[in-house]
């Protein structure tokens, strides 16, 4: 199968890593070490970083969402047995090539989820409501695309509801998944998120299509990703130069190496689950 297994020992992404220096370097400053420690961890954890030590083995010197006053994690992906993954795309300027990628979704019978900005839905509502009629998910990016991490709570849930309701009085759907815009997030924003009765969504295989690359770019860093494994969520972009033409191949390679394609409501759990360290959710109750 392509990509990595999604065992216990699989490295998370990288990602995962930048987030997690900046939440420890943010942890260092609450506890108020001194700069030069926070200096120093920093360098080593992008040490650790570049010769693919795991953070399992760092673990219980980031805390994580397993209690009170602890840090709250996305979802990055899950743990399953299952080859099933999620491709996802991020919708928040352009939108030329959304027929194009429903066609080539259509064609595989492929559902995936669409994490839209209050101003694309309000540019381009009828392509919501058509999303949604092909049985794909809506998903909530925020109204104004902007670093959520950096806004007051109030501001925080103000983003996000004001894409709710207006998806809610255009197709009557109530949205539950959130995806923070650039993946900027801290332990205040996903208490926000979760209080909105929405789970939060990030991703441990990017495609890297917003840099434009080219087609075989995309195609080689989803596939040939070490990351890439059972409860993968794949990040993508509508608007992107090279996403549609690239998609149908991409989709195809991913099949043939044994992968079933789910939407993001149906390969997370909704309940009874806990989370790692890395972002990965885990089935059951955390053992204590």
């Amino acid at each position: 199968m392509l990509g990595r297994s999604n065992g216990d020992n699989d490295s998370q992404t990288s990602g995962v890593l930048i987030q997690y220096m900046r939440d420890i370097s943010a942890y260092l400053h609450e506890v108020n070490i001194s700069r030069k420690a926070t200096v120093l961890t920093a360098a080593i954890l992008v040490l650790a970083g570049l010769l693919g030590v795991r953070y399992r083995e760092m673990g219980t010197f980031l805390p994580t969402s397993s209690g009170g006053g602890e840090r709250e994690l996305p979802i990055y992906c899950v743990q399953t047995e299952e080859p099933k993954i999620a491709l996802t795309f991020d919708a928040a300027w352009g939108n030329d090539d959304t027929q194009k990628i429903m066609e080539i979704l259509k064609k595989h019978d492929v559902k995936v989820t669409f994490f839209m900005t209050g101003g694309w839905v309000d540019s381009y509502p009828d392509d919501v409501k058509m999303i949604l009629a092909e049985g794909h998910d809506l998903g909530n990016h925020s109204q104004n695309h902007k670093n959520m991490s950096q806004l007051s709570d109030a501001d925080k849930e103000e983003e996000l509801m004001s894409v709710h309701d207006k998806v809610k009085e255009l197709t009557g759907y109530d949205m539950f998944l959130f995806r923070p815009p650039y993946g900027d997030y801290d332990t205040k924003l996903i208490k926000a998120v979760r209080k909105c009765n929405y789970y939060p969504i990030q991703w441990d295989v990017d495609s890297l299509d917003w840099k434009d690359y080219g087609v075989d770019s995309i195609i080689k860093t989803v596939t040939q990703n070490e990351h890439l494994g059972n409860g993968s969520i794949i990040l993508c972009h509508n608007g992107a130069r090279y996403t549609a033409e690239a998609l149908d191949t991409l989709i195809t390679t991913l099949k043939d190496a044994g992968y079933q394609f789910v939407p993001v409501s149906e390969l997370i759990y909704r309940d009874n689950y806990h989370m790692d360290h890395e972002g990965r959710q885990i089935p059951g109750k955390k053992d204590r």
